[in-house]
């Protein structure tokens, strides 16, 4: 019997194993992930630094206990190449596997914009541990660091850096930190708590030039300021990886889209987590998976089930000012916005006044379950 096949080893390919062998002991199952299949907290990447925790200190379980607690056959190191869904065969390079259902738990990449100048390729980014690592190499105490990105990864690893002893420049064209997520005035208290911390925000400008100086680097804005750095990160978000499954004909949009079952276009094909569209939007997150891990392992397990998902509020971790934010879905609509900086209370309402989504500042963070109850839920 062909093993159900799982390519990712990221938090939705180990929840959807976990979930599974609850319900199939025996089954033969497979799991293939280009790194070193280690499990960790991702959200913890944002916030190691403060932490002291360095790539090591983050590990939960190497591949090696997760195969022996999933019963699983974990193929470390190795890139899939193709899929062909006809055949019912992932490709790696010129090996195939069989399976019997496949799920992509494939994730997302790191978003770039372009940067011209000698240091342009020294710009990093951190998605996964090995990133992780190598930043953390190359940041000396009270090195001074180029954040280009003012979202919340960017505000999470400004506030994260400068807890941690490090000089920040913030580079975004947006007027304030977090702009899809908050109104102008929660943006604000979010960029004024950092102040102090030793973060500069250079909002409303790009990079337009990043060229070696020595063993620093020289930033200049299209707003024609300067500055020089030791370090840069790239962090203006992330986009679901696509190709393996645009390759073998899988509907994609924005994400690779899946129904209720998180069943995808292909017969005995699925899909969870970051790389995931469904109902027209992407669902990133902790929350999304973690409530989507069990139905999908049910479908598979031979069961009925399908996807509910409540409203899910999420929890910036910009802890010199907190922020708790449940989106929206939709861009119609306006903000209510009521307190005082630090502390905001903010309803995103509908034209005719239904609460849509809200955001918590500071003190306020306290009243997120008054809110969240108010929330229409995502999908019934």
């Amino acid at each position: 019997m062909a093993p159900l096949t799982i390519i990712g080893t990221g938090m939705a390919g180990y929840s959807v194993a976990r979930q599974w062998r609850l319900l199939d002991p025996d089954s033969p199952l497979r799991i293939i992930t280009r790194d070193d299949g280690a499990m960790y907290s991702k959200p913890m990447l944002s916030k190691a630094l403060q932490l002291g925790k360095d790539a090591e200190g983050l590990r939960q379980f190497t591949a090696a206990q997760m195969a022996e607690t999933l019963k699983a056959e974990i193929l470390t190191d190795t890139q899939v190449t193709h899929l062909a869904p006809a055949e019912h065969k992932v490709l790696v390079d010129d090996r195939a596997y069989e399976y019997s259902q496949l799920v992509l738990a494939i994730g997302a990449e790191v978003a770039r914009v372009p940067v011209e100048g000698s240091a342009a390729d020294r710009i990093m980014s951190v998605n996964d541990l090995v990133d992780y690592a190598r930043f953390r190499a190359a940041l000396k105490p009270g090195a001074r660091v180029l954040l280009i990105g003012a979202g919340l990864i960017g505000s999470e690893f400004a506030n994260d850096l400068a807890a941690g002893g490090y000089s920040v420049q913030v580079v975004d064209p947006a007027g304030w930190p977090l702009p899809r997520l908050l109104p102008e005035a929660l943006g604000r208290a979010v960029q004024d708590a950092m102040v102090p911390l030793g973060v500069t925000w250079h909002l409303g400008t790009t990079v337009h030039q990043l060229d070696l100086a020595g063993e620093a680097m020289h930033v200049r804005l299209s707003n024609q300021q300067s500055f020089e750095v030791d370090a840069a990160l790239m962090a203006v978000g992330l986009r679901p990886r696509l190709g393996l499954a645009k390759t073998a004909g899988i509907d994609c949009g924005i994400g690779i889209r899946v129904d209720r079952q998180l069943r995808t276009s292909q017969p005995d094909i699925f899909a969870l987590g970051d790389c995931v569209e469904i109902g027209g939007r992407l669902m990133p997150y902790i929350q999304p998976i973690s409530l989507a891990a069990k139905p999908l392992a049910e479908v598979l397990a031979g069961r009925d089930s399908a996807l509910k998902l409540p409203a899910m509020p999420v929890i910036v971790k910009t802890p010199a000012c907190p922020v708790i934010v449940c989106a929206s879905h939709t861009e119609e609509g306006h903000w209510d916005v009521q307190g005082t900086a630090p502390d905001y209370e903010a309803v995103f309402r509908a034209a005719d006044g239904r609460p849509l989504g809200f955001a918590l500042t500071g003190a306020a963070t306290s009243k997120r379950l008054v809110y969240a109850q108010q929330m229409p839920a995502v999908m019934e």
